[in-house]
């Protein structure tokens, strides 16, 4: 995972990613999903995603793991929150009611530290990797995870000849290849193919469409 590169988004602001409301994609699929209201959910390259909020409202406290102070700092500063910070190994948690984010590598991140999660979201995580770090990324879930886990996963697919990522093209075949060893695997909906938004034009892509999976670990939520 490219840091650097991260960090000067984040630094210079360059948050095309950064969506302003909750994914409507995780509001129609995630009560779907049965998970337990107080169960808490893990959030991977997590950024101050308010989807984050829309999951605590939900009932459930999120752990989350973000390479970015910005991030993180703009996140509980932008929600008003008073915030704890203290080293964790090789990551700094930050914590307020509700929230447990920690700032630094995803890799750093302990199997300890999502003890107590029993789903994760990921939206743009797994997309924002080139493919060899995919490959570690979902290694890496697949070590730390719980036992029994469920994952509400948002992709996208495309003709990556066309443009290059981030947003990589991640379609459902490597989605399997990557997971499939460990999950359990379903398509919940995907788009039609659908013309790319401006900031993706300008990258020289056509079209595209989002796929929404659920990947289960140990049975169902």
């Amino acid at each position: 995972m490219d840091a650097n590169f991260w960090h000067e988004r984040w630094e210079k602001n360059q948050l095309g990613f950064h969506q302003p409301e909750a994914n409507t994609l995780l509001s129609k699929y995630w009560l779907d999903l049965d998970v337990e209201p107080d169960s808490a959910v893990f959030v991977p390259l997590c950024g101050k995603s308010l989807d984050m909020h829309w999951l605590h409202d939900h009932g459930h406290p999120v752990v989350g793991v973000e390479i970015s102070p910005v991030a993180i700092r703009d996140f509980f500063a932008e929600a008003g929150f008073d915030v704890e910070r203290e080293a964790d190994g090789a990551l700094e948690a930050f914590r307020a009611p509700g929230f447990e984010l920690y700032c630094g590598d995803l890799f750093d991140l302990e199997a300890a530290s999502v003890s107590s999660v029993r789903a994760c979201y990921d939206r743009g995580s797994l997309v924002a990797l080139p493919p060899d770090i995919r490959k570690r990324y979902a290694e890496h879930l697949i070590r730390i995870l719980p036992r029994r886990v469920t994952i509400l996963m948002i992709s996208v697919e495309y003709d990556q000849s066309k443009m290059s990522g981030p947003p990589h093209s991640v379609p459902p075949t490597e989605v399997e290849a990557l997971f499939g060893s460990a999950f359990e695997l379903e398509i919940l909906w995907q788009s039609e193919w659908l013309e790319a938004g401006p900031m993706f034009k300008a990258r020289g892509l056509d079209v595209r469409r989002d796929v929404v999976l659920r990947l289960d670990r140990g049975g169902r939520a």
